[in-house]
C-alpha cells in the first residue's frame, strides 16, 4: 500500500522559519503536467519571498520533463556557486505502465546522490501520486502546496548549512 500526506502541505509554524533575506535559492521545475508543477512553483517563490528572500536571489529554471530535474540541479551547483540550496519541483502521475516507477526512482536516487555529495541541500519536491485528483490536492488544493513545504525545508535545510559552518 501506498501512503500519501493526508495534511496540509501549506502549515508550518511560521516562527520556526528562519530569514531568508541572506539566502540564495536555485529553483528547478519540470514543465511536464504544468497545471500542478507550476503551482507547486508559485508556492515555493511565494514563500521564499514570504520568508525575506530577495526575488533577485530567486533563480527559477524550467526543464522538459520530471527526469532531467537532477541533471539541472547538478548544472546549477556547478556552475551558480552563490546557490545556497536548489528546490527540485515536479509531477509524475501513476500510468499504466512501469514508467512512473522509473522515473519516481531515477529522480529520487539522482537527488539523494546530490545531497550526499553535494555541497548544498537540494530539495525533493517531486510529486508521486496515483491519479492527477491526488496531485492537484497538493498543489494548492485541499491539501496545500508542496511547493510551499519544499520553500520552507529549502530555507532550514541553508540555516542548519549555515550554521555548522558558522561553528567551524
Amino acid at each position: 500500500n501506498i501512503v500519501m500526506a493526508t495534511i496540509d502541505l501549506s502549515k508550518y509554524d511560521i516562527n520556526a522559519v528562519p530569514n531568508a533575506s541572506d539566502m540564495v535559492f536555485g529553483i528547478v521545475v519540470s514543465d511536464w503536467n504544468e497545471q500542478v508543477t507550476h503551482s507547486l512553483l508559485k508556492g515555493a517563490y511565494e514563500t521564499l519571498t514570504k520568508h525575506g528572500a530577495k526575488e533577485k536571489n530567486i533563480h527559477v529554471f524550467h526543464v522538459p520533463g520530471r527526469f532531467e530535474l537532477v541533471y539541472a540541479s547538478s548544472k546549477i551547483q556547478k556552475e551558480m556557486p552563490n546557490i545556497d540550496a536548489v528546490i527540485a519541483l515536479g509531477c509524475v502521475v501513476r500510468g499504466g505502465t512501469p514508467h512512473f516507477d522509473y522515473v519516481c526512482e531515477g529522480v529520487t536516487n539522482g537527488l539523494a546522490k546530490l545531497n550526499a555529495e553535494g555541497t548544498i541541500p537540494f530539495i525533493f519536491g517531486l510529486l508521486t501520486t496515483d491519479d492527477m485528483q491526488q496531485a492537484l490536492d497538493r498543489a494548492g488544493g485541499v491539501l496545500g502546496n508542496k511547493g510551499v513545504e519544499a520553500a520552507v525545508t529549502a530555507i532550514k535545510m541553508v540555516a542548519f548549512s549555515d550554521a555548522l559552518t558558522r561553528d567551524k
